[in-house]
């Protein structure tokens, strides 16, 4: 199956420019394409992870890949999606967060190889105004910007859209204009709701240049109650593990719908695309199983946050939804100290008395309803059962150093033993 074929099948092509010209050129041999994201953050997010794939995808076929990073659109503010106006950043700010995105890029795509970051700073602040308009303004008529979508919604809308706004896709579309005349690039990818910007740089490389640029977008992955899958609408799932841990992260996949899972799980993994129509066979014989959502946890882990990251996710998910907590590796306690209250104590001495244990860490209330949940065996430690008088460390430490404490079917409470507690 050559690449757009795949792309049409896994659901990842919604809009397009000529798809016979673009597989034509495709045939003739490696292309340089780009996707854009603004750094109005200092992470990405969810919903920019089907690009970045999307870039890699073309650089495991043998393309180069360029992630633009909107420094300059940044401090403009898309109107596409939205309801009001963003607010705009300094920067300062703005390359910070460029900073810390590049390092997310880098994880999903080869920057040092077939790869590219790029700052649409660097060719946009020296342009005047007047080089702008000339070389820019005049390739565009007011009725094609008017008909797009997103300024045609906002237009509607009881905020409407500031010039400021108005003027973004000429910038988006200059950034094409750039990247064609200087990295070679004839393809631009994104989400549909960027489509009318994407296609403003298309008309404007044909316009100025004469010559054929290519574009495809692919459909928005949408939260739960409809809106946009984003860092400022619907649900916020970002790719920095200090925003997202890594175990939420995996979380956030093992928890999707049936419906959800068989629409990401082909756009998102990077299998061959029979291995997972088979993965989503398998899974509909026994959908309790979650087998689809799991194995795209684990996979989409692995590329955003690392294999090991993956399996400390993985594994501090099985021990809080029934696994046995004594075959899990200390990877998944590291991980379950961000996910759980814990309690850190310089010595065991503090597990010889669980009835004033569970109240010191406040798994009970009071030493009366302490000892009723031990008498009615209703405390584990590290999956066993304890009982009156039991002293917890009898039963040993996982790892030398853990106990999870679990009261009822859910509520949990993990304590370290470390020299360094204070």
């Amino acid at each position: 199956m050559d690449l757009i074929a795949d792309l049409q099948a896994r659901g990842l092509i919604q809009v397009s420019t000529d798809l016979d010209a673009l597989s034509a050129r495709l045939a003739e041999g490696p292309i340089t394409l780009y996707y854009g994201c603004d750094p109005t953050a200092d992470s990405l997010h969810v919903g920019n992870l089907i690009g970045l794939v999307m870039l890699r995808r073309f650089q495991d076929a043998g393309h180069t890949a360029l992630a633009l990073a909107g420094g300059a659109t940044g401090m403009v503010g898309d109107p596409s999606g939205r309801s009001d106006e963003r607010n705009l950043l300094d920067d300062e700010t703005l390359g910070r967060n460029v900073a810390a995105i590049k390092r997310q890029i880098s994880r999903v795509v080869d920057l040092e190889g077939a790869g590219e970051l790029v700052d649409n700073r660097d060719w946009t602040e020296p342009i005047t105004l007047l080089e702008f308009l000339r070389d820019v303004g005049k390739f565009a008529t007011i009725n094609q910007m008017m008909a797009r979508e997103s300024v045609r919604a906002r237009l509607e809308s009881e905020h409407g859209i500031t010039y400021t706004e108005f003027s973004y896709m000429l910038l988006q579309a200059n950034d094409y204009l750039w990247l064609h005349d200087h990295r070679s690039c004839v393809l631009q990818v994104g989400g549909s709701d960027q489509w009318g910007n994407i296609v403003s740089g298309v008309d404007l490389i044909r316009r100025a240049r004469g010559t054929t640029a290519h574009a495809l977008s692919w459909p928005l992955l949408l939260a739960p109650d409809g809106t946009k899958l984003g860092k400022t609408t619907g649900a916020r799932t970002w790719l920095d593990p200090d925003r997202t841990s890594p175990y939420q992260f995996h979380q956030h996949f093992v928890n999707l719908s049936d419906a959800e899972v068989a629409q990401q799980l082909p756009m998102f993994s990077l299998r061959p695309l029979e291995e997972v129509r088979g993965l989503l066979e398998d899974h509909d014989v026994a959908p309790e199983r979650r087998r689809a959502q799991r194995e795209l946890a684990d996979e989409i882990t692995a590329i955003v946050h690392g294999v090991d990251a993956a399996d400390a996710a993985r594994a501090a998910g099985e021990v809080l939804f029934g696994g046995d907590p004594t075959v899990a590796p200390e990877s998944a306690f590291v991980a379950l100290r961000g996910e759980v209250p814990t309690s850190t104590f310089a010595s065991p001495d503090a597990l010889d008395e669980p009835i004033d244990l569970l109240v010191t860490i406040g798994l009970a209330t009071s030493k009366s309803e302490a000892r009723r949940l031990v008498d009615q065996r209703g405390v584990r430690v590290n999956g066993t059962q304890i009982g009156p008088d039991q002293a917890i460390r009898d039963l040993g430490l996982l790892h030398g150093r853990y106990a999870l404490l679990r009261k009822g079917k859910q509520s949990y409470h993990l304590v370290e033993i470390s020299s360094e507690a204070g």
